[in-house]
C-alpha cells in the first residue's frame, strides 16, 4: 500500500516587503513533490520542471504567523493554494535583523488536515523592511537582464530549454550582473543596504529554481515577486496592466519616500513600463538601465522610444562596466 501514501505537506514562503508597522507576506501551500534542483541528468531534470508546474494545492485551509516576539496572525489559502496577508502591525522594525529582515514561523492550523507535515509543522518566513540609512530601491527584471534566458528567441524556444534542461546551478549570469548590484544594494557609503527587488513575469512554480540562482550567483538578498499562473489565462490583450507594473506601483506605493532604480532590458516591455511607471510617479525614479539584445528591431523601437526622454538619467546597457560607470557618475555607488 506504500504506492498509495499520499505527500507531505508544506509552506512555501515567498520572501516579500513591508514596513514597520505593514506585515506583508505571500506563499503557497502545496503537497511536497520531492523536488530536487540539484538533480543532473535530462530525465531528472524533466520530471522536476513537471512537478513544479503540476502542483497539488492546500486549498482554503487556515495558516497563522508566529512573530519572534510570539504574537500571531491569523491566515487562509485561496482556491490555488496561495495566500497574502496583509496587515497593520506596529513594531515590526524592532524584530528586524540588520539587514532588515524579519524572521516568522508559518504553520497550518486546520486540525482536520489529517496528512503528515514536513518540518514538524514549522516553516521558515522572511519579509525585507528597507533600512532606515536606505538611500534608494532598486526594482529589476531577470530574464536576459541579470540571467541569460532567450525571450526573445523565436517561439520562446531558448526560454523552454533553459528551464526545462538546465540546472538553476548551472545558468549563467550576465557578465558582472550580480557585482554591479551589490554595488548598488550597497550604495556610494558602502553601508546603505539598498533593497532590491526582483521582478518577473515568470509564474511563482520557479520561485525556488530562481532563488537558487540568485543565491548560487552572489546577488544581493531580496523580495522576488512573481505572478500566478492564472494570471496567463486571465488577462486578455490590452486588458490591464501588466503584473509587472501592477507590482512595481504597489512598490513605490509602500515607500512614498523612496526614490527608485529600474533595470530591466530591450527585448520586451520593460521600456514602456519604466517610461509610465516613471510618468505615474514624478520625481520617484532616479535612473533607468535597459540591457542590450541580440534583436535589431527591438533594440531600435526602444531607442525611438527614448529618445526624447531626457529628464531621468537613461542608459542602454552593452556591459555591466557601462552601467558601473554610470551609477558612479551619478553618485549612486
Amino acid at each position: 500500500m506504500g504506492i498509495f501514501k499520499k505527500d507531505k505537506l508544506q509552506i512555501i514562503n515567498f520572501q516579500s516587503y513591508g514596513s514597520a508597522s505593514r506585515l506583508y507576506v505571500r506563499g503557497r501551500a502545496i503537497e511536497d513533490e520531492k523536488i530536487d534542483l540539484d538533480q543532473k541528468g535530462i530525465f531528472n531534470l524533466m520530471q522536476n520542471t513537471w512537478k513544479r508546474f503540476e502542483t497539488d494545492e492546500i486549498r482554503n485551509t487556515a495558516i497563522k504567523i508566529t512573530l519572534p516576539n510570539g504574537e500571531t496572525v491569523q491566515g487562509t489559502t485561496d482556491d490555488d493554494g496561495y495566500y497574502l496577508i496583509d496587515e497593520q502591525i506596529n513594531g515590526l522594525h524592532d524584530l528586524a535583523n540588520e539587514e532588515g529582515w524579519v524572521n516568522f514561523e508559518l504553520s497550518f492550523t486546520d486540525t482536520n488536515l489529517k496528512r503528515e507535515i514536513l518540518l514538524k509543522n514549522k516553516f521558515p518566513g522572511e519579509m525585507l523592511i528597507p533600512h532606515k540609512h536606505a538611500k534608494f530601491g532598486v526594482i529589476s527584471d531577470i530574464d536576459d537582464t541579470i540571467l541569460h534566458t532567450g525571450v526573445v528567441s523565436s517561439l520562446k524556444w531558448k526560454v523552454i530549454i533553459n528551464t526545462m534542461f538546465k540546472r538553476a546551478t548551472k545558468r549563467r549570469q550576465l557578465d558582472g550582473a550580480s557585482d554591479f548590484y551589490m554595488k548598488l544594494h550597497n550604495g556610494k557609503t558602502g553601508e546603505e543596504a539598498n533593497p532590491i527587488f526582483y521582478v518577473s513575469h515568470s509564474p511563482w512554480n520557479l520561485y525556488r529554481y530562481l532563488e537558487l540562482f540568485l543565491k548560487t550567483n552572489k546577488f544581493p538578498k531580496g523580495p522576488l515577486l512573481l505572478r500566478s499562473m492564472a494570471s496567463f489565462r486571465m488577462r486578455k490583450k490590452n486588458d490591464e496592466k501588466p503584473q509587472k507594473q501592477r507590482e512595481i506601483s504597489n512598490l513605490l506605493n509602500a515607500y512614498p519616500e523612496l526614490p527608485f532604480i529600474l533595470i530591466g532590458d530591450s527585448g520586451e516591455k520593460d521600456g514602456d513600463i519604466y517610461q509610465e511607471i516613471s510618468a505615474l510617479f514624478p520625481g520617484r525614479i532616479k535612473a533607468i538601465y535597459l540591457r542590450s539584445v541580440n534583436d535589431a528591431k527591438r533594440m531600435a523601437r526602444i531607442e525611438n522610444l527614448f529618445v526624447d526622454f531626457k529628464d531621468i538619467p537613461f542608459l542602454m546597457v552593452n556591459k555591466t562596466k557601462e552601467a558601473i560607470a554610470h551609477a558612479k557618475e551619478h553618485g549612486f555607488i
